[in-house]
């Protein structure tokens, strides 16, 4: 049976040098893994705080100058994650392409990625009005954005699984 095209830039990627790298490294594949880690844990944890704060908790931190702080981490979070990811994935990227909690983790980060833009483009361009209380369309974003990076971490945890 002949390959499919998608198929063939999965195994070239397994099989470059990249590949063939994250694979023969003894120390190299474990570190990769924790600097995603850390990556996740900035970008979900700092996500995390923000959406809580949005709906409700800790209403004595104003709203304005946490996402100042929190975004900018955020951001860094979410550019160290990926970028760890994209070498972890280059490893066994044939094989990991296919795995149902890898398509779903992807799934969900660019939908979580979506919530970003439209809770930007939207309730976000007036968060300098929000004093205690963030609008009801801030906080129906800050949900989904809960349960989307949640999912996906718990998607990325079970690709060791299936």
């Amino acid at each position: 049976m002949e390959q499919q095209p998608a198929a063939s830039i999965f195994l070239a990627l397994q099989e470059s040098a990249l590949g063939h790298l994250m694979r023969s490294s003894p120390a190299l594949y474990p570190a990769v893994e924790i600097l995603h880690i850390l990556g996740f844990v900035v970008l979900v944890g700092s996500i995390l705080a923000l959406d809580l704060r949005l709906l409700g908790w800790g209403r004595a931190i104003p709203i304005a100058p946490m996402a100042k702080l929190l975004l900018p981490l955020s951001r860094i979070g979410f550019l160290l994650a990926i970028s760890m990811g994209f070498l972890l994935f280059s490893a066994d990227a044939s094989h990991v392409v296919r795995n149902p909690a890898f398509q779903a983790k992807l799934l969900l980060i660019a939908a979580a990625l979506v919530n970003v833009v439209i809770a930007h483009a939207g309730q976000w361009r007036r968060v300098a009005l929000w004093h205690e209380e963030a609008p009801a369309g801030a906080k129906v974003t800050a949900l989904v954005s809960l349960l989307l990076w949640l999912g996906a971490v718990c998607a990325g945890r079970l690709i060791a699984y299936l």
